[in-house]
């Protein structure tokens, strides 16, 4: 009799079982958690940090998740992307959709919605409707600052992460308390091109597990109830030094009178800095363009790209030959993918090659 008991509570766990070691940690406590049931989180991308934040915050019971990713698996996202397996890939399904599958079977007693969806400012509001925090899984600064947007315009929390080669770098922004990405980036992302990209320089992925455990810190710190805890501060990792800094930024709002925490400019979500998309009709192409970018410099473009295809350049323009698509690249930024109407792929492309 004693043995049927005990498989009935191991096939049916209560929240006291599944989360007993959690609840053990005074800070969260049975109150703490029955707060990160009743809590939903959005998870924006969910690739390399995505899949990291989706699985612990799952984990830890956060009753409702909200996944949003645009992309679809290939075998180069398994050396870093933890929630995935070679039969995903095989099955060809978009990130959210094998990401909701996955926790399903990890934890059956919380709600996850997933969304095929490209982010941009025409929907990145509603996305972000009825949830309590908001995390970057993300892989370009465009949709960090239109979350940033949201974050402060809305007053909902959120924690960016990013990283590269083994480095990366993570903070908290309580809107109208804290520093916002705005406040350390007051020119806005680099431009295109200027940066490396992990295509380019690569990635390694400890980086990755140890800044997405601290943004999935950071979120139980906010979904739990324990305001006091959470980070003010920048928190920079260098892994193959073996280094970890904190850059104190308490005060960096007030300092540099930011144009959207401080006075409530929201031009990520006007549209105002957003790229523009456009399907080139009868070409099989798309243009990628960001008005009002400064220019770039297309022989260090050239010099990042040669090693990953086959470059063509002179003085007014760039192509860059990937596949079976070919990136024209202007020194405004603006660039013509060849081989394909589909905006979201040229999109993706253009992060993955050039930057955001």
């Amino acid at each position: 009799m004693k043995g049927r008991v005990l498989n009935q509570r191991q096939n049916n766990p209560t929240a006291s079982d599944r989360y007993a070691r959690q609840i053990r940690f005074p800070s969260i406590g049975e109150t703490g958690q029955a707060r990160l049931s009743e809590s939903t989180a959005l998870v924006v991308g969910c690739g390399a940090l995505g899949s990291v934040l989706a699985n612990t915050l799952a984990r830890s019971g956060v009753g409702r998740l909200r996944i949003v990713d645009r992309d679809f698996l290939e075998y180069s996202n398994l050396q870093r992307q933890v929630l995935y397996d070679e039969q995903d890939v095989k099955n060809g399904l978009p990130k959210a959709i094998a990401a909701a599958d996955k926790i399903a079977k990890i934890n059956s007693t919380i709600d996850v919605e997933p969304v095929v969806l490209d982010v941009d400012a025409s929907n990145v509001e509603s996305l972000c409707e009825g949830v309590d925090v908001i995390l970057d899984g993300s892989d370009n600064f465009e949709i960090r600052f239109l979350l940033n947007d949201v974050s402060v315009k809305h007053s909902i929390p959120w924690v960016y992460g990013g990283c590269l080669g083994a480095d990366g770098q993570t903070m908290t922004v309580l809107p109208k308390e804290t520093a916002c990405l705005n406040c350390l980036m007051l020119d806005g992302p680099p431009p295109p091109g200027t940066s490396p990209t992990c295509d380019s320089f690569g990635i390694l992925s400890p980086v990755i597990n140890l800044i997405a455990s601290i943004q999935s810190m950071e979120a139980l710190k906010i979904l739990s109830g324990n305001r006091k805890a959470i980070s003010r501060q920048l928190t920079v990792a260098s892994m193959w030094e073996s280094e970890l800094r904190q850059i104190d930024i308490s005060g960096l709002r007030d300092k540099v009178d930011c144009p959207t925490c401080c006075r409530g400019e929201f031009r990520w979500l006007s549209g105002e800095r957003e790229s523009h998309s456009v399907v080139l009709c009868g070409r099989d192409a798309v243009q990628v363009s960001f008005p009002g970018r400064e220019q770039i410099s297309l022989v260090q473009m050239a010099e990042r790209l040669e090693t990953l295809g086959r470059v063509e350049a002179n003085a007014f323009l760039l192509r860059f030959h990937i596949d079976e698509y070919v990136i024209s690249v202007f020194p405004d930024g603006r660039a013509i993918i060849s081989g394909t109407e589909d905006l979201s792929l040229a999109r993706k492309l253009y992060t993955q090659y050039l930057g955001s």
